[in-house]
């Protein structure tokens, strides 16, 4: 009976998340995460209670998936409520400046924002022009301009096009939607390896390949 609660719940989370959405998943905000515990405690409360049925657990997720989904709903519709349920980004460094109460309000001391900085690549406090704390604890850094990369329209170059690199073997096995893809074949990639000294795709760790640049290959030590 534990097996199959656990298999039932398991279904039912999934479906209540993908119903949801992604964002849910991504950018967890302080209901998201309450949200979080409910729902493993409701599934994890149930497996071991023999008292309690397998319809039961479907009905406890379907109503508390429905109060989510209302949730979610009212917060998209209606912006008064979006602040209440979601929060607000907070603005920790204005101007090169650190805000000092915003971060004793969002309980954040100096070192842990010093943490999110170079996350962003941002390793002197004295580098940033704004820092703004977002909703899901993550942060959005705006460089001061003597400290931020140049851009190929700064340097008055030529734009090239954005190519993204397409893998094409992972752990010895082929990605064959990926060749196919590109409208390559097997025969088309056993030339590729071969030109670069591979005699099988067994032999590849890791494979990627761009139109530009042609394969890069990593094969096992």
């Amino acid at each position: 009976m534990i097996a199959i609660k656990i298999l039932v719940g398991y279904v039912a989370l999934y479906v209540v998340t993908k119903i949801l959405g992604k964002s849910t998943l991504s950018q967890l905000t302080p209901f998201d995460f309450i949200t979080a515990i409910l729902l493993g405690e409701l599934v994890g409360s149930t497996m071991f209670d023999s008292e309690i049925k397998i319809s039961h657990l479907l009905f406890g997720l379907t109503i508390l998936g429905l109060l989510i989904y209302g949730t979610e709903f009212i917060s998209q519709k209606f912006n008064s409520t979006r602040r209440l349920l979601e929060g607000e980004p907070s603005i920790v460094i204005r101007k090169g400046k650190i805000k000092r109460e915003v971060l004793k309000k969002n309980r954040l001391d100096i070192n842990q924002l010093q943490h999110l900085l170079r996350l962003k690549n941002a390793f002197s406090i004295r580098d940033v022009e704004y820092a703004i704390l977002e909703t899901d604890g993550q942060l959005s850094v705006v460089k001061k301009a003597p400290f931020k990369s140049p851009t190929m329209s700064d340097l008055k170059l030529p734009v090239q096009p954005t190519i993204l690199p397409v893998t094409l073997i992972i752990d010895g096995e082929v990605v064959w939607d990926n060749l196919k893809q590109i409208n390559k074949n097997e025969e088309w990639l056993n030339e590729q390896l071969q030109e670069n000294g591979v005699h099988s795709y067994k032999e590849v760790f890791f494979a990627d390949y761009k139109s530009d640049e042609g394969m890069f290959i990593e094969k096992y030590e």
